[in-house]
C-alpha cells in the first residue's frame, strides 16, 4: 500500500490525473454544447438572445476557463507524446511546467481578447 501512495505523489501522476479529468470534462461539455448550437441553428431568433447572454462577464470567465481546460488537455496529450519520444533521463518536471505554462497562456490570451 505504501508503494502505491508514493507513486501517486509523483508529479507525473498529477499531470496524468489532470489530463484525464480535463478529458472527461471536455467529453461531457462538447455534446451539450453541440446540442445547443443545433437548437440555435434551427431558430435564428434565439441566436441574438444567446449572443447577448455570452456578453455577461461571468460567462466570458467560464469561456476562458473552458479554453484553459482545452489547453490543459491538449498540452497533456503533447506531454505524453513528447515523454514517449524522449528518453526517461529528460527532466519530467520541466515538461510538466512547460505544458502548465502553455495552458495558462492560452486561457489568458483568450480572456484578454474577450474584452470583459
Amino acid at each position: 500500500m505504501t508503494r502505491l501512495n508514493n507513486s501517486r505523489a509523483h508529479s507525473g501522476y498529477l499531470a496524468f490525473a489532470i489530463h484525464r479529468i480535463s478529458g472527461l470534462c471536455l467529453a461531457l461539455f462538447l455534446p451539450v454544447h453541440l446540442y445547443f448550437i443545433s437548437l440555435l441553428l434551427k431558430d435564428p431568433e434565439r441566436l441574438d438572445v444567446f449572443l447577448d447572454w455570452t456578453s455577461i462577464p461571468a460567462v466570458k470567465l467560464l469561456e476562458s476557463l473552458l479554453i484553459i481546460l482545452a489547453g490543459v488537455h491538449l498540452s497533456g496529450g503533447i506531454r505524453i507524446i513528447v515523454y514517449e519520444w524522449i528518453s526517461e533521463s529528460a527532466s519530467h518536471t520541466l515538461w510538466i511546467s512547460v505544458v502548465a505554462a502553455f495552458s495558462i497562456v492560452c486561457g489568458v490570451l483568450f480572456l484578454s481578447s474577450a474584452s470583459i
